[in-house]
């Protein structure tokens, strides 16, 4: 297929090659064997200072407004 059509491409509320970019790259990930180390990274990040940062990084994504365009809502 030619790339520039597919730049062009409109594919409505779900996104299929959004969806198979993600799933490529989740199973590079998980072929890597680095799921643990990647693990104890975050566990490890939690308890440093950058903890409140991520913390509300995490609120503004579960309030579905990632780009901090509204208000987030945390529960």
């Amino acid at each position: 297929m030619d790339k520039a059509k597919d730049k062009d491409k409109i594919e409505g509320e779900g996104s299929y090659t959004a969806t198979a970019d993600y799933n490529m790259r989740t199973a590079g990930f998980l072929k890597k064997g680095t799921v643990d180390g990647a693990a104890r990274d975050a566990a490890e990040a939690l308890d440093s200072d950058e903890a409140h940062a991520l913390e509300e990084a995490e609120a503004t994504g579960k309030a579905g407004d990632p780009k901090g365009q509204g208000t987030a809502k945390t529960k």
